[in-house]
């Protein structure tokens, strides 16, 4: 497996794994109806997204219609959010909603860096099917990051000063 196609398969897991804790965050947070809508709505932007990586991936030799490819991600906040409520020292809900957005944007951020790579590929490569793509998708994943780093700061002086 090339590069690309290396790029493409990360992009693709991604991708789903954003969505899923984009849903996750909205589901969590439902009370909040900002956070819930607007987390629904990035999350279907990132299910798009995986539908369109299918193509130009087909075109790399690569077939993600197969079954998921989960980087774990996802594991160690689990595991820590479980074990806290053994414990039973749940997160306040704000500092728990900080956290949920410290970490979408991160894994935005992740998703933005891959798109960026596979644009310049896309560019030297003049595999315009790429490009398309990549210049499609990659502004909404921006959008993305923009909202979770604008909410951060938004919420941040309210929920730390309280704690």
């Amino acid at each position: 497996m090339n590069g690309i196609a290396l790029t493409l398969r990360a992009l693709h897991d991604g991708e789903k794994h954003l969505a899923r804790q984009l849903t996750t965050v909205a589901e969590r947070h439902r009370t909040d109806h900002e956070i819930h809508h607007v987390a629904t709505d990035l999350a279907a932007w990132s299910r798009e997204h995986v539908q369109r990586l299918a193509d130009p991936a087909h075109a790399h030799g690569l077939d993600l219609d197969g079954p998921p490819g989960d980087s774990g991600r996802g594991a160690l906040s689990t595991l820590r959010e479980k074990a806290a409520e053994v414990v039973g020292r749940r997160p306040e809900p704000g500092l728990l909603l900080l956290r949920d957005l410290r970490e979408l944007h991160l894994d935005a951020t992740e998703n933005s860096l891959h798109w960026e790579m596979l644009a310049q590929v896309a560019q030297a490569t003049k595999d315009d099917e790429l490009l398309a793509v990549a210049s499609a998708c990659h502004p909404q994943t921006l959008r993305q990051m923009r909202w979770t780093n604008t909410m951060i700061k938004i919420l941040s002086p309210q929920i730390l000063t309280s704690v």
